[in-house]
């Protein structure tokens, strides 16, 4: 890879790395600022709006033999991840969901090596194995309590953002980022309607604080952060795009110890550590083939 080739890489990796850094900050908003227990009208909230604004704006439609795939990728990257993503919330403790979501990279490498018989580097392997090592360093404790339904659905939601990762990539589908973006949104979203409709509790009259904080998730959180991702999908390998999406609970730590005044111990710093050195490492052995 020469300079120039280097330098949109990794400019293409800090783009994309600002999607999963978004959604940290989100933790902090929902669960600080966001009427409690009403998790798929948050996330209907998120996603649908931000959908709607992206297709006013980009104005394309999909081809009629993209409309499958497009709403295979709505459900695996918007609808069911969302919705299992929340399942696996309320059931089980935050940092074993991070954890079990940590395999995200992993299983991309599987599809890729069992799919497109693209055999992974030992190196990148063991980078990845070491990003949930180091996550569980960070987040589990003798505490934490292991519920079955919700590590299947974390288990799930991790194989539903893997595959959609790597069938993004792989399908290509002919539309601009943010008409594919948009689309996803409101597929995603429609899918979410009826959980929204039939589990949350109506939403109580909202504060102005709270409209903003819904904004916050629709425009930073669906609009920028989804287009970033999926832009980056579309460029750069798929297991380093899974792998940057562990930089969500490493936000989230940050700035709960930032501006929520949690500490971080010793094994947790470790954890960190190795977190970070794991995605860099990813990022870099992916270059190498990219």
């Amino acid at each position: 890879m020469d300079s120039s080739s280097s330098l949109s890489y990794w400019r293409d990796v800090f783009l994309t790395a600002l999607a999963p850094a978004i959604w940290g900050s989100t933790y902090i908003v929902t669960t600080q600022l966001l009427p409690p227990d009403r998790p798929f009208s948050a996330a209907l909230i998120r996603v649908l709006p931000a959908g709607i604004l992206l297709l006013l704006f980009t104005r394309r439609l999909p081809a009629y033999q993209d409309m499958g795939r497009l709403l295979i990728l709505s459900a695996l990257n918007i609808g069911l991840f969302q919705a299992l993503l929340f399942v696996a919330a309320y059931r089980l403790p935050g940092g074993l969901a991070a954890v079990l979501g940590a395999i995200q990279p992993l299983l991309v490498m599987v599809l890729s090596w069992t799919v497109d018989r693209r055999t992974p580097l030992k190196i990148t392997l063991w980078a990845a194995l070491a990003g949930v090592f180091g996550m569980a360093m960070l987040l589990l404790s003798p505490q934490t309590l292991f519920e079955p339904v919700g590590i299947a659905a974390a288990l799930l939601g991790a194989g539903c953002m893997a595959t959609g990762v790597w069938l993004t990539r792989r399908w290509q589908i002919n539309l601009p980022v943010m008409a594919l973006t948009g689309w996803q949104l409101v597929l995603g979203g429609v899918m979410l309607a009826p959980a929204a409709w039939l589990i949350d509790a109506p939403l109580p009259t909202l504060t102005t604080l709270q409209y903003a904080a819904y904004t916050y998730l629709s425009l930073a959180g669906a609009v920028v952060a989804y287009g970033l991702w999926f832009r980056g999908i579309i460029r750069l390998p798929g297991v380093a795009v899974a792998s940057l999406g562990l930089i969500s609970p490493l936000t989230a730590v940050m700035l709960g110890w930032l501006v929520l005044s949690q500490t971080i111990g010793g094994t947790a710093l470790i954890g960190f550590a190795i977190v970070v050195v794991s995605v860099v490492v990813v990022q870099r052995t992916s270059a190498r083939g990219h």
